[in-house]
């Protein structure tokens, strides 16, 4: 039982926990700006994104980076290719649907500069990002930095989930690294890539994980942040996470060497910020749960633990069908809804459901958001946390 219920919470807090109290004391500072700035390659896989591209494209030309910059865009259609051509912007069109890893591979092969950037068309990038994320390069030891995910949420729920990740991120690079990535904004240098699998759904993991692997770090850096609005339909969002939580659990299967303890600097990451809390923690809630129902007969601890799954659950229904859950319940709502895609991502895992290529619409221009706490620029065209790309 007691194991059970260590799995059960282990990913959402004894591994935070972990993490925080290793990285007391070891917060890191931000690098000084370097005397000559490295060039960029900036990387824009688009699938199906006319809509919001040339947005992207005049944000990536406005930029106040003081280094030289060129920017790809990888069009997988026809009509974002069309959308992006203007001088200074090299667009490779293949007139077929890659998928975003190999359209990466692409862009990246196509770069001819040392630093190369990934971001997707429909995040808008914070000013100064760019140099924020590019001074840490000044370190031989950095291969990778990963940007900050904002999401301009009203209600907290989502807003809140995702200063959860940057808090974990924050801790695991104080500690020499994080695995924590998103495609929004990775910066890395072209040298430690290696040609990402065409089938993988998690580019930007598998990424990383190359990154770490050749002896390099991946650094998180704050100010390198992207804007994005909350998602207003989770029927669409438990699709997209229950996909990704499938491809990590692919990506983990395909490289459970580093999964061995000690195989390398963030394999307890990778236990606790990946596999623990996107598999073995919501199945040992579930088991739990099974437990609980004969026990209430006898038990009030029990019954309580089933009064909490039945608001939980309550609220969760309630997010699915387009309510708002009551005051702190909207948070207890998210971490249902996680553990919920995260049993969803299982089953897909297990059935071979993990497509590297996806149905997605037409991205449609929306009305610019505010910034997050009202810092940061307004989101551009956005779809709520839609990973762009192939």
């Amino acid at each position: 039982m007691a194991a059970l219920g260590a799995a059960a919470v282990y990913g959402h807090v004894l591994y935070p926990v972990y993490i925080g109290l290793r990285s007391r004391g070891l917060e890191s500072r931000a690098p000084a700006d370097p005397d000559n700035w490295p060039a960029l390659s900036v990387v824009v896989s688009a699938y199906r994104e006319s809509a919001v591209i040339g947005t992207k494209l005049d944000e990536l030309a406005g930029t106040d980076y003081p280094g030289p910059m060129e920017i790809i865009v990888v069009a997988d259609d026809t009509d974002t290719a069309e959308a992006s051509r203007r001088p200074g912007v090299r667009v490779l069109s293949s007139g077929e649907r890659l998928g975003k890893a190999r359209a990466v591979n692409r862009g990246v092969a196509a770069a001819t500069h040392d630093i190369v950037v990934l971001t997707d068309a429909n995040a808008v990038l914070a000013p100064g990002a760019l140099r924020a994320a590019a001074r840490h390069f000044t370190d031989e030891t950095v291969g990778a930095v990963a940007g900050e995910k904002q999401v301009d949420d009203p209600d907290g729920a989502q807003g809140f989930y995702w200063k959860f990740e940057s808090w974990l991120k924050r801790c695991e690079s104080a500690t020499g690294a994080t695995i924590g990535v998103v495609g929004e904004m990775l910066m890395f240098r072209r040298q430690a890539f290696r040609p990402l699998p065409g089938d993988t759904a998690v580019d930007d993991a598998w990424l990383a994980l190359d990154v770490l692997e050749g002896g390099l770090r991946v650094v998180y850096e704050p100010e390198a942040y992207s804007i994005e609005q909350a998602a207003p339909d989770y029927t669409g969002e438990w699709e997209r996470r229950t996909r990704i939580v499938a491809g990590n659990l692919d990506m983990l299967w395909r490289r459970r060497a580093a999964l061995v303890p000690g195989a390398l600097p963030v394999t307890p990451q990778l236990w606790g910020h990946r596999l623990v809390r996107s598999s073995f923690g919501p199945i040992a809630h579930v088991v739990l749960v099974g437990i609980a129902v004969p026990a209430a007969r006898d038990s009030w601890a029990a019954r309580i633990f089933l009064a909490g799954n039945a608001v939980g659950a309550a609220s969760t229904a309630a997010l699915l069908t387009g309510r708002t859950p009551p005051g702190p319940t909207r948070l207890v709502a998210q971490v249902f809804f996680l553990q919920a895609v995260a049993l969803g991502g299982v089953r897909r895992f297990l059935s071979g459901d993990r497509p590297a290529v996806w149905a997605k619409p037409e991205r449609q221009a929306v009305t610019p958001a505010t910034g997050v706490n009202g810092s940061g620029p307004s989101p551009s065209p956005s779809d709520a946390l839609t990973s762009a790309g192939g």
